[in-house]
């Protein structure tokens, strides 16, 4: 999402700029310090080294090119990651006139108030407080924010490229065709041929997604269980359909992938197929295939893959949890509880019958675009400047006591 805004406003200045019509100039400082995803939050005496260098990067481009705001993007709850964000605040923020945090991850509020030291919560306080923007993804995200004391927030959802922008011609009447077919397979009555042969491959098989972090808190074990439970219960009705899972993802943890494995050997063998990360025009084509999208998250500050989903106008089943009703909508008829695949596999069975293709699309294209995103993000970021200059943080002190 940072490289997204980066090129949207027209790129970085100091490696030449790109004509942009939203009126911000970005300095950027690319502080990367993992290669892998296993490796983010982890502390490797490298990584110090890695950030004062951003630091004294931040504070040149500071006096170089006049640059007044300091942007920074915070850490979920981790240990190491917080103790990242102290020292960058503490060094870089001093130098610039206004502060701006963009809030990606959520959680953040509540891990300090219950698993970590008061001293830890109180330097964290302290470092962040009175910060002049704070944005967020969603309102269930201002939570994080508010509880940190800054002196605005703002709200702005993620947007995306159109990732499928042949919609109208292609996808929808394929998504379409096989709804009838799967209809006309529950009434007993024949199939035409030319529908048949618009419905694509096996469409007396309805094709489930799960496309995320293959980790126990995007809900990977209640998709696959909730899978299974609904599969027996076609069986024991003696349906005509069948149902099968695909996960596509990267697993982080391997306790966890040799938890899945165990449970497709056991149980899933004949419904569920891992197919690993995808991306590019493998992705593309799997979003087209699928006949619905199961994401039933623990928690989530917005769910990028959501948006992602609405694009192909894949009917999505996800939680009740974090910001997942917000980009959906509170009344959006596949919402289940976070950690029950009982009510996954009855709302699995449900929305073989349903057909919110078209809404589904027309939320994405009325909230989700990046033309959107960058719109929103540019104007609350220009108004931090119409704003009184905030007093500047006092030097942070900490007790031995």
């Amino acid at each position: 999402m940072v490289q997204l805004l980066l090129d949207g406003f027209g790129g970085d200045c100091r490696r030449g700029r790109h004509p942009s019509s939203h009126g911000i100039e970005c300095y950027h400082v690319n502080a990367r310090f993992s290669e892998k995803l296993e490796d983010i939050g982890d502390f490797r005496p490298g990584k110090l080294i890695l950030l004062l260098g951003y630091c004294l990067q931040a504070i040149w481009v500071r006096f170089r090119y006049g640059v007044k705001n300091f942007y920074y993007v915070p850490a979920p709850g981790k240990p190491s990651a917080l103790y990242r964000d102290w020292l960058v605040l503490l060094v870089c923020r001093p130098f610039f006139q206004r502060t701006i945090l963009h809030w990606h991850a959520a959680g953040l509020a509540k891990w300090l108030e219950t698993a970590v030291p008061i001293r830890v919560r109180a330097i964290t306080y302290r470092a962040t407080r009175q910060v002049d923007l704070s944005i967020v993804l969603s309102n269930y995200g201002r939570g994080d924010a508010a509880k940190l004391f800054p002196r605005r927030i703002a709200v702005v959802g993620n947007g995306i490229p159109d990732p499928c922008p042949t919609f109208a011609a292609a996808v929808l009447p394929r998504r379409q065709a096989r709804l009838q077919v799967r209809q006309l397979l529950r009434s007993g009555s024949d199939i035409p041929p030319d529908l048949r042969a618009a419905a694509g491959e096996q469409p007396e098989v309805f094709q489930v997604l799960f496309m995320a972090h293959c980790t126990r808190e995007k809900g990977l074990f209640e998709a696959v269980q909730g899978v299974i439970l609904a599969q027996h219960q076609l069986q024991r009705t003696g349906s005509p359909l069948s149902i099968r899972l695909q996960v596509a993802g990267e697993f982080m943890d391997p306790h966890e992938k040799q938890e899945f494995e165990q449970l497709c050997r056991t149980a899933g063998d004949q419904v569920v197929t891992y197919v690993g990360f995808v991306g590019g025009e493998r992705k593309r084509q799997i979003l087209e295939q699928a006949d619905l999208f199961c994401f039933p998250s623990h928690l989530e500050s917005f769910g990028l893959v959501l948006a992602e989903a609405m694009a192909f106008g894949l009917p999505i089943i996800t939680t009740r949890s974090g910001a997942l009703p917000e980009v959906l909508s509170e009344h959006y008829g596949g919402l289940v509880d976070a950690q029950s695949p009982e009510q996954v596999a009855s709302t699995l069975i449900a929305m073989m019958d349903s057909s919110p293709f078209q809404s589904l699309r027309q939320r994405f294209e009325t909230h989700f675009t990046v033309h959107n995103y960058l719109a929103q993000l540019a104007s609350v970021l220009r108004s931090v400047e119409r704003e009184p200059l905030a007093a500047t943080p006092q030097p942070i002190g900490v007790s031995a006591a």
